[in-house]
């Protein structure tokens, strides 16, 4: 695929809760909101279709493939990518695994004809207990991926990953070692780590790889006292955020442009005077 030169993308930011119809439902309207300013590709944040228990979501999971039964998630974002004619990066869904008690967090690039182009299992599962109180244990529920993967598409090469992956450099070089131009960071950042953490790791991902970085995000209460922090944001490969949202859920567009890509590369040749591999 060769791809455009210069084109329009989209972040999503959103506040899944427990209601799958629910939460498609709002996503579609915030996809409509990307087209209508001309985005030729949306991402997605982790966790879109469902956030609540964990047993419900083992319930959610589905098989991403072709030629299988589709489930409701997949089926609507097939629909939703030919009506609107654009490409659709699935952030975070539940995946069914061989395993019954647990499911993969996987991220799905539909092309805009509906069809599955990627998926990938994310890799790092987040176990943390944090000072302000939250207690999270991915690995309980969910399998880690094996795989990095890179997949073309209009706006280049993108190279996928899912929210606790950011803090993983070496995950980010490997991607751009395969050709990667634009990574993608889905994410449901908790507001305690976010405040800190959130724009540093993704402008230094973006700064390090000399990629675009397309990061969308969870946003605000969940239930169960969990909170996101939100501030989806797409960044340059200087580490300039061209576009990002404010609290609420929203949109953010901005230009994905090669020739700035290669320019800074050109400027600024660090990936080219690596010396440890």
């Amino acid at each position: 695929m060769q791809p455009e030169e210069s084109a329009l993308c989209a972040v999503v930011q959103m506040c899944s809760r427990d209601d799958l119809q629910e939460n498609l439902r709002r996503a579609g309207l915030l996809i409509a909101k990307s087209v209508s300013r001309g985005a030729k590709l949306v991402a997605l944040p982790e966790n879109l279709a469902w956030m609540g228990a964990e047993s419900a979501k083992l319930e959610t999971a589905e098989v991403f493939a072709e030629g299988v039964s589709e489930g409701p998630v997949l089926a609507w974002a097939r629909r939703t990518a030919r009506e609107f004619a654009v490409w659709l990066v699935l952030g975070g869904v539940a995946e069914k695994s061989e395993d019954p008690s647990k499911v993969y967090n996987t991220c799905v690039v539909l092309d805009a004809h509906g069809e599955i182009r990627a998926k990938y299992r994310k890799i790092h599962r987040f176990d943390v207990t944090l000072s302000d109180g939250t207690n999270l244990c991915e690995s309980r529920t969910v399998l880690a991926g094996e795989d990095l993967v890179v997949v073309d598409t209009p706006v280049g090469k993108l190279g996928l990953s899912i929210c606790y992956d950011v803090r993983f450099p070496e995950l980010y070089r490997a991607l751009v070692d395969r050709g990667a131009e634009v990574l993608v960071v889905p994410a449901a950042f908790t507001t305690f780590t976010g405040r800190d953490h959130w724009h540093v790791l993704l402008r230094a991902r973006a700064i390090e790889s000399q990629c675009h970085v397309l990061a969308p995000a969870q946003w605000g209460s969940h239930g169960g006292g969990r909170t996101t922090y939100g501030h989806a944001l797409i960044a340059d490969p200087w580490g300039t955020v061209l576009a990002e949202c404010a609290d609420g859920e929203g949109v953010a567009v901005a230009e994905i442009n090669r020739v700035r890509r290669d320019e800074v590369r050109a400027q600024l040749p660090s990936l080219a005077h690596r010396r440890l591999r």
